[in-house]
């Protein structure tokens, strides 16, 4: 048996084993076609976690439709449980979007410093004052944003961290339940998948031109790690399923739209077969993975 303080250190345990799947980043000397590769990968595994993620807020979505169809529960409380799981869905993807467009703003206008050229001897204009260098700037300053692996570490940290928190709100319930046994498992079977989460997060590193820092990895793994630990606090002391539902399908929506423009981004960086190869395997290792804890019996 074991006890609350307990409880919460296997809930962190079990969110910063991200950690493990961070150092991929660091690999350097590899050629373009192997980041390309390494790009790939990480979307195969997101693309398992999208479909893992979803799985999980609609089977419990479609047991309160047939359980209210059935006459033994209410169909409000169905109709409220779809409703949440809709609006988690598009929330994830718009929230990214405002996220990028904010970013995409900042750095234009950091940069949009006037700049005088000299036309003639008489005639200096400002290149700002037109439109269409306007909108080529926009543009180039969106792609750089698109490219920067950086900031695509960071949305798939947040997306993970979202998926993370329900996690740690199942352990937590389940603890609060007196299913401590069930608690336990979770925390094991969960704790495997997210080293394989941090694999996902380190790609789009291992793909770029710079190494990324130390604190920078800490950061990432703390914003996806640290809410299984926050979201196993919160489940040991209340229960809603309106808040797994909600944090479930706001990581499924972030994760698909990290995903597609990861996916665009790789179409650029190698060939149409190493990326198809790359995704098949990030697939195959998170397949493999959940396989072995199902085995397991977790």
């Amino acid at each position: 048996m074991i006890d609350y303080p307990q409880l919460l250190l296997m809930g962190a345990i079990a969110g910063f084993t991200v950690f493990l799947g961070l150092p991929v980043a660091i690999l350097r000397n590899v050629s373009a076609r192997v980041k390309g590769f390494l790009n790939a990968v990480s979307i195969g595994i997101l693309v398992f976690l999208i479909s893992d993620v979803l799985a999980n807020a609609w089977t419990t979505v479609k047991d309160a439709a047939s359980s209210a169809y059935a006459g033994q529960s209410s169909g409000t409380i169905a109709l409220l449980d779809l409703t949440v799981m809709l609006a988690g869905l598009g929330l994830g993807l718009f929230m990214l979007t405002a996220y990028e467009r904010r970013y995409a703003k900042a750095l234009i206008v950091a940069s949009a410093e006037p700049q005088k050229v000299v036309v003639s001897a008489e005639e200096v204009v400002d290149t700002l004052d037109s439109n269409r260098k306007r909108i080529l700037l926009q543009r180039q300053q969106v792609a750089e944003l698109l490219g920067n692996p950086y900031n695509l570490a960071t949305m798939i940290a947040m997306s993970i961290g979202l998926h993370n928190f329900a996690e740690g709100l199942a352990i937590g319930q389940s603890y609060a339940s007196g299913a401590v046994s069930l608690a336990v498992l979770l925390v094991i079977g969960f704790a495997a998948h997210n080293a394989t989460e941090g694999f996902g997060i380190a790609g789009p590193l291992a793909a770029s031109n710079e190494r990324p820092t130390p604190s920078f990895l800490a950061r990432m793994g703390l914003i996806a790690g640290g809410p299984t630990f926050l979201g196993t606090l919160i489940g040991s002391i209340t229960a809603s399923t309106f808040t797994k539902i909600l944090f479930l399908s706001l990581a499924a929506g972030a994760l698909i739209y990290v995903t597609l423009f990861m996916y665009n981004s790789g179409r650029r960086q190698t060939t149409n077969d190493v990326m198809m190869l790359g995704i098949f395997i990030g697939i195959l290792a998170a397949l493999l993975t959940d396989l072995i804890v199902s085995l397991g019996g977790l």
